[in-house]
């Protein structure tokens, strides 16, 4: 009986160390508490956000849940895949990696500013986002994923640093400018 309910308790602990889709003040996120951190995402009901995000998004650096605060340090996978009435979105410096398809099909995003401390651009990232005109990739980003600008065909400039060592199959397929 005892170490059924140890394992209980350690099963306990371990989903309790992830809150996964919680909104807070318009935006879903998962919490880690073992690292005090959160990742943007979509609203939990769907594989994709299909418009859940529309005009201006001013992401946080941190946002504070069940009374501790945690950094907001990624844009997790598909967290505003086709939200085509997305307009802008403010992502902070606190976020170091963004995820696979975390913006595809943004049809209405113009311009994003991506944060220095980003070190990884994801899969499909920004593919679709046809409203794109310009992109800088920050120093810190070592890997563009396969198709992560793919079908982006406003996209006319991109400054890629040296930093750059990987950069997935047809990352700019279907833009101006190619790669």
């Amino acid at each position: 009986m005892k170490k059924l309910f140890l394992m209980l308790c350690a099963l306990c602990s371990t989903v309790l160390a992830t809150a996964s889709d919680i909104e807070v003040d318009g935006i879903w996120y998962n919490f880690y508490s073992s690292s005090k951190t959160a990742s943007v995402t979509y609203r939990g009901d769907s594989n994709f956000s299909y418009e859940e995000y529309s005009g201006s998004v001013n992401i946080p650096s941190s946002v504070t849940y069940g009374g501790e605060v945690y950094s907001v340090t990624s844009i997790g996978s598909v967290a505003f895949s086709y939200c085509s009435g997305l307009t802008s979105v403010t992502i902070p410096n606190s976020v170091t990696s963004i995820g696979e398809f975390a913006f595809t099909g943004c049809t209405s995003l113009p311009s994003l500013t991506i944060p220095n401390l980003v070190t990884s651009i994801g899969e499909s990232a920004f593919s679709g986002c046809s409203s794109l005109t310009s992109v800088t990739i920050p120093n810190l980003v070592t890997s563009i994923g396969s198709r992560a600008f793919q079908g982006c065909s406003g996209l006319t400039s991109v400054t890629i640093p040296n930093s750059v060592t990987s950069i997935g199959e047809f990352a700019f397929h279907g833009c101006i400018y190619e790669a």
